[in-house]
């Protein structure tokens, strides 16, 4: 094999290898929505979302950056291993979110209305904490959310009891 040949072979073995993390680092990830519909139980009444699970350090990680999908009715609860400070940022999101802070048993202890998207400011729950939900902002005001109201999902549940 030429040397060119053998150059060429082995950058393209390198870009076969690179670009798919490179890739999976720029994109949305989708995770499946849940067969169980996270719900908040509001002022006004039990209000259910469809709800994706970032459970993983990986999934936490990227959350709803690049998404630009996120609808009325839509969230991410991002489920962590242990109750702690809990920081977020906006890098890489372009869409405007609210986050409810949640402690063990699904309890709104902090609210964090209209993040900015593709802000690097720090967004922290300001006491330890166990679950985030994430949902487009202007849904807190929209519902009248307020903390001390309880989020209900299975994965809150198995926890939380």
């Amino acid at each position: 094999m030429s040397r060119l040949a053998s150059f060429l072979a082995s950058f393209l073995l390198l870009i076969v290898m690179v670009f798919p993390a490179f890739a999976l680092d720029r994109g949305p990830m989708h995770l499946p929505v849940d067969a169980a519909a996270l719900t908040i139980n509001t002022a006004k009444g039990d209000v259910p979302f469809r709800v994706e699970i970032a459970d993983t350090d990986e999934e936490r990680e990227r959350g709803l950056m690049f998404r630009t999908d996120l609808k009325d009715d839509s969230a991410m609860l991002f489920v962590f291993d242990e109750s702690r400070l809990v920081t977020m940022w906006m890098e890489n999101t372009p869409s405007a979110l609210d986050m409810l802070f949640l402690n063990d048993d699904g309890r709104i202890s902090a609210i964090r209305e209209h993040a900015v998207p593709f802000s690097r400011d720090i967004i922290s729950s300001g006491a330890p904490v166990r679950f985030v939900v994430e949902m487009k902002a202007g849904t807190v005001k929209r519902l009248g959310l307020t903390i001390g109201d309880k989020v209900r999902h299975p994965a809150i549940n198995a926890i939380g009891h």
